[in-house]
């Protein structure tokens, strides 16, 4: 930054000696103001970003952020700002930082923006031109076109690491009983068990009836002598044939 200091005094300088006295004989130089342009959160103001001087509620000059720094021109044009305090604004937002505006003088300020706005009137109606330095060094005086419409807004950011997992809730409550369900197929027969021991012997039971009175015998036995006495006598008449044919 020390070289764009040295830069921004030489232009201070430049002004003093080559804008002739018949131009504008009250036109004085302006204050420049260099250095680097932080956010709150301590990161660089992206390039583009708008840095605006202001003086009693009134933005008098604007510029963008360049490599992270920006060059200021302050002129104060017909007005009178001699020792007056200037404010900053990045993006927008408040800068910590003031200065104080000297004729011809050249400082190196850093900002910072602190991430809040003021409510102020006039925002867009009193932009004080801002001149070049080559402009200046020639003597000529262009004024600041009108600012022009924002451009449309940037494609969204990649999406940031998932954050910690948080602690599990409490138990919820117990839901209703289910329907019972079907029955499952019969298992398979199982092993045979071991024997039991033998029990003990149970009481004698009650007695039977009596049977039918039985056959004595003597019927069995008539028959069995009829059936000898046949044989016997069949058994004598075939020894009498046989006799007589001999």
């Amino acid at each position: 930054m020390t070289r764009v200091k040295i830069l921004a005094l030489l232009v201070g300088l430049v002004l003093l000696f080559t804008i002739p006295a018949t131009v504008s004989a009250q036109r004085l130089p302006p204050h420049v103001f260099v250095g680097m342009v932080m956010m709150q959160d301590g990161s660089t103001a992206p390039d583009g970003t708008t840095v605006g001087a202001w003086v009693g509620g009134a933005e008098v000059a604007s510029t963008t952020v360049a490599d992270g720094n920006y060059i200021l021109i302050v002129d104060q044009d017909e007005q009178n700002f001699a020792g007056e305090t200037i404010t900053f604004q990045v993006g927008g937002m408040d800068a910590m930082e003031t200065g104080i505006w000297i004729q011809g003088g050249g400082d190196e300020l850093n900002l910072t923006s602190s991430g809040t706005t003021e409510a102020t009137e006039a925002t867009e109606a009193t932009v004080a031109p801002e001149p070049t330095a080559i402009a200046m060094a020639t003597g000529a005086t262009g004024a600041t076109g009108a600012r022009g419409p924002s451009g449309p807004s940037g494609p969204d950011g990649a999406a940031g690491p998932a954050g910690a997992r948080g602690a599990s809730g409490a138990t919820g409550s117990t839901g209703p009983t289910g329907s019972a369900g079907s029955g499952g197929p019969a298992g398979a027969k199982g092993d045979t068990g071991p024997a039991g021991s033998a029990g003990t012997a149970g009481p004698a039971g009650a007695p039977g009836l009596a049977g039918a009175e039985g056959d004595d015998g003597s019927g069995i036995l008539g028959i069995v002598a009829l059936i000898l006495s046949i044989v016997a006598i069949a058994g004598a008449g075939g020894a009498f044939l046989l006799g007589r044919r001999s």
